[in-house]
This record gives C-alpha cells, sequence and structure tokens, in this order.
C-alpha cells in the first residue's frame, strides 16, 4: 500500500520540528541544567505509574502489600532504573569515552564536560530530588538519617559539578557505584515476596558483595589515585569544587565500609546456615 505525498511530508515535518526541538533547547548548552533536572523529575513520576501499572496486573505479591509497602515497592522500580541509567552512563564516559583520555585532549581534564555529560548529570539530579522528597515525605518508611546524608551528598555534589562544570569525571566516576542499586532493590523484593530462603536470595547476597567490594570500595581507591596523580589540576578547581573532590567521596566512602562490613556479615552468616 503506497503512503500519501502528504502524509509522508508531514511526518518528515514533524520529525524536524522535534530535532530543532531537542537541538535548540532541550539539549542547548543554556538550557540543559534545567530540562535535564525537569526529565528526571518527569521519568520518576512516568517509572512510578508504570511500576505500579504492571506489579498491580501481573504481581501476586503486589496486591497484597500496605500502601506504604506498595510505594516503597514502586519507589525502588525507580531507583533501579535510574541505577541503570546512571551507571551504565557513567562506565561510558569513564572508561570507553574519549572525553576525559588524556591522549585526545590537551586541556585540563577536571574541566572537561559535554553536552550529553552535563544532561546525563542533570536527569540524576532530578531523581534524587525526586527521591530525597519522597523520603522526607514518609520519614523514615522509605529510609532513615543516611539515606537523607547519602542523597543530599551526592545531590549536592551532582548539581555542583552540572551547573559549574567541573569535575565531571569524578562524579561519574562516584556514580558507578549506583550499579551496587538494583541488586540490593531485588534483594527486597526477594524478601517482601517471602523467598528469604531461595537459591536465588543467596546468590544476590554473594552478587551484592562482590559488587559492592569493585564499585564502591576498590573503585573509590582508584579514584582518590587519579586525584592524586591529577593534583596540580584538581588544585586549580573553586575551592567549593576542590572541597566537594575530598569530603563528599570521603564521607561517601565512610558510608560504604559502615555498610559492607554489614553485608559481609550477612552473607557469612547466610553461608553458614546453608553449609
Amino acid at each position: 500500500m503506497s503512503v500519501p505525498t502528504e502524509t509522508i511530508t508531514a511526518i518528515k515535518s514533524y520529525h524536524n520540528h522535534a530535532q530543532d526541538l531537542v537541538k535548540n533547547y532541550l539539549l542547548s548548552d543554556p538550557f540543559i541544567p534545567y530540562t535535564s533536572i525537569l526529565t528526571g523529575i518527569f521519568l520518576c513520576k512516568v517509572v512510578f505509574d508504570l511500576f505500579h501499572f504492571i506489579s498491580n496486573s501481573h504481581s501476586k505479591t503486589y496486591i497484597i502489600l500496605t500502601k506504604i509497602q506498595r510505594i516503597e515497592w514502586n519507589n525502588r522500580g525507580i531507583s533501579t532504573v535510574h541505577a541503570i541509567f546512571i551507571s551504565v552512563a557513567a562506565v561510558y564516559f569513564v572508561f570507553w569515552s574519549d572525553l576525559f583520555s588524556d591522549r585526545w585532549h590537551n586541556d585540563l581534564v577536571v574541566f572537561r564536560s559535554s553536552p550529553l555529560s552535563s544532561f546525563c548529570l542533570g536527569v540524576s539530579i532530578g531523581y534524587f530530588l525526586a527521591d530525597l522528597g519522597m523520603i522526607s515525605w514518609l520519614y523514615p518508611s522509605l529510609g532513615g538519617l543516611e539515606y537523607v546524608v547519602h542523597h543530599a551528598l551526592s545531590g549536592v555534589a551532582v548539581a555542583y559539578s552540572l551547573f559549574s562544570g567541573e569535575g565531571h569525571l569524578y562524579t561519574y566516576m562516584v556514580l558507578i557505584s549506583e550499579i551496587t542499586t538494583p541488586e540490593i532493590n531485588l534483594r527486597w523484593y526477594l524478601d517482601t515476596a517471602g523467598m528469604k530462603k531461595s537459591s536465588a536470595y543467596l546468590i544476590n547476597g554473594v552478587v551484592i558483595f562482590l559488587g559492592w567490594l569493585v564499585a564502591r570500595i576498590l573503585l573509590f581507591i582508584y579514584m582518590f589515585y587519579h586525584v592524586y596523580l591529577h593534583y596540580n589540576q584538581v588544585i586549580r578547581m573553586h575551592i567549593f569544587g576542590y572541597l566537594l573532590v575530598f569530603v563528599v567521596p570521603a564521607a561517601l566512602g565512610v558510608m560504604n565500609l559502615i555498610w559492607f562490613s554489614k553485608i559481609a556479615k550477612g552473607v557469612k552468616k547466610t553461608l553458614a546456615k546453608r553449609w
């Protein structure tokens, strides 16, 4: 069946208008911080509603949960989607992109950024704002003080990096740690579904232990080593950005070590029961 010429012309016109909208507004440098943050908040709402719709239709566990548990179920869906998005972006920028490569650029690595790297950071800020709002609204049902501190530190650091253009590399190095979030959320889902004694729960615990060790312990050590090697550049950052490079990762690192000790004890206890 042939498509009328008018229809093809109209489709091309809409396509061109969409491209212009993205290029001139959504990914235009002056608007990126604002459009990306709003996009992140909007996507949180979309994902929350999608998880509610899908879970209410296909999950036997979801329909018997309390109102607060349902909210947490959907909220963990948001954090899982965000974690996958930002960890993939972070791994790409840190290890595969030429943006922060010393081989292809002569300018200082601490001042490098791109429209795409800025947009991804803005989406992440939108998530942190939305999630922090949910945690505060239902405090302490969705998380205690440690979650508030974690989100506040992360949000401030990412926001400074976005609006100043400084330290994108180190911000993404820290954000790679979000790769452990889906496993943490899966553990909660398995527990809520009454599968705490299943093999999936055991395997999940081991994966969390290994992922946490790599992404939240060893990677932080690598980040500080990178800062040491590029200290002559780091010291040229604004004093606030300079402090954030050390204070935020150090504070998050301490929290990661505390949580890691609890994870290790939990895995050891579970394995001892099995064998």
